[in-house]
């Protein structure tokens, strides 16, 4: 790579964090249609935390899941669908998940929402070591297919490690799953990466989607939310009346 060459990947990654902050912004003025996300009600996190363990949090609704081809699908046979492109290091997906979680839980569990979710890997560079975008984002799926995916995704969102900052480690996924109660696979899924190519997969199509653009950047950006086959912008309420405000 050419020194000029360098200096503008280096330019570019370091726009990445104000992107994702711009779309916060955006997308937690849009998804409510102007009325304010309720604080997430109905979870518990455990205070009785091994050293080095990764802090439990407990999901106050739990609902099914699996994995179809990538993607996390929450919930069975429902009137609304809504798609949601999250990366596991990314602060406005945690800023999503802690204001809105709660109810989309709640209206899945009821069955008038199917959501499917998109994880991506758009911050892989931003975690020391590089690359938790890509171990989180499997975990989560191994989550799904091994029964724990609601507790372990309020458990990575509520504990999640800070964007630049020292990142989990597998075996870290692995001790909060095995504390979570996953089944037998979720281990050897966690250390094998066996979902890897697929987040990065998720994070080739975004990107490329022109349908998943935000308006304030022109680009994607995670949170994405797709609700009934259309992106919500601002002024868009859809969610609110699937999902009202606990």
């Amino acid at each position: 790579m050419s020194e000029r060459a360098g200096v503008e990947e280096r330019r570019r990654r370091s726009r990445m964090p104000m992107v994702v902050g711009i779309v916060v912004v955006a997308v937690l003025a849009v998804v409510i249609g102007g009325v304010v996300f309720s604080q997430r009600t109905g979870g518990t996190v455990d205070p009785a935390t091994p050293a080095g363990s990764i802090p439990i949090s407990r999901a106050g609704t739990p609902f099914p899941t699996v994995v179809d081809d990538g993607v996390i699908v929450a919930g069975r046979s429902a009137p609304h669908t809504l798609d949601v492109y999250e990366d596991a290091l990314c602060p406005a997906c945690q800023s999503f998940e802690a204001r809105g979680g709660a109810r989309i839980a709640k209206v899945v569990a009821e069955g008038k929402l199917r959501v499917r979710y998109h994880l991506v890997n758009m911050l892989d560079q931003r975690s020391q070591p590089a690359g938790y975008s890509t171990l989180g984002g499997n975990a989560l799926l191994c989550g799904a297919e091994n029964g724990i995916f609601p507790d372990l995704h309020v458990s990575l969102y509520t504990a999640q490690p800070e964007e630049g900052g020292t990142a989990y480690t597998a075996d870290q996924l692995v001790d909060l799953g095995t504390r979570l109660g996953a089944g037998p696979g979720y281990a050897d899924c966690v250390r094998s990466g066996k979902h890897a190519a697929e987040v990065a997969a998720n994070f080739s199509r975004a990107a490329k989607d022109p349908d998943l653009r935000h308006q304030q950047t022109g680009a994607f950006g995670t949170p994405a939310l797709v609700m009934d086959g259309t992106m919500l912008q601002p002024g868009d309420d859809r969610l609110d009346t699937v999902a009202p405000p606990l």
